[in-house]
């Protein structure tokens, strides 16, 4: 984790966003400014910001960005709860809904930057998505073909990632229910099929 940068005091261009009357910062410049932060040791490098983002002035937000090439990205923890569109304090952000969806775009962004483009193939985490709703929609899950290209891209055990996957939602059941029980599926499956998963 590096030192947090104060976005304001950078030169990345923002906006006032038409719709939410809130400030969003150019996520595309976000991306070529920590291009430079990256360290030597890193492989990527991915930005959290609690300020709304766009990728371009024609679009109206994006849940976050990341580029294969930069090694870099960028989520934001904006829209991930009504309390975003509101400045009633009596609403209360609800972190675990928070949380989730969060972790959700991160990890989509991270699979990103080790070279995996958007699915068209199943219902998978790496589903392209314009709002929330369709954002919803997706599983937390690469599918096995995404699955594939991420295991030939970084090489690892399919077996030992499912369980680091069950170990984590165990840790957090109350935040991810349904994702341990589609976890417990998956590693039962290859378990009962007894075949070496290192490689496919």
């Amino acid at each position: 984790i590096k030192k947090r940068i104060e976005i304001s005091t950078t030169t990345i261009q923002s906006r006032i966003n038409d719709y939410t009357g809130k400030k969003q910062y150019h996520a595309g410049q976000i991306l070529t400014y920590m291009q430079s932060k990256l360290p030597e040791n890193a492989f990527c490098l991915i930005g959290v910001l609690m300020t709304d983002i766009y990728p371009k002035e024609e679009w109206n937000y994006v849940f976050g960005l990341a580029s294969w090439m930069k090694r870099t990205g960028v989520f934001s923890f904006a829209r991930y709860d009504e309390s975003f569109f509101t400045d009633d304090p009596s609403i209360e952000p609800n972190r675990d809904r928070i949380i989730y969806r969060s972790c959700r775009v991160m990890t989509h962004e991270i699979s990103h930057m080790f070279g995996l483009k958007h699915c068209v193939f199943n219902n998978c985490l790496m589903n392209g998505s314009n709002h929330l709703e369709e954002s919803e929609k997706k599983i937390s899950e690469l599918c096995v073909i995404c699955l594939r290209k991420l295991q030939t891209s970084i090489q690892f055990d399919i077996l030992e990632r499912y369980k680091g996957l069950q170990s984590f939602c165990n840790s957090h059941s109350q935040i991810f229910t349904e994702d341990l029980k589609l976890i417990d599926n998956l590693l039962g499956t290859c378990e009962a099929a007894s075949v070496s998963y290192t490689h496919l």
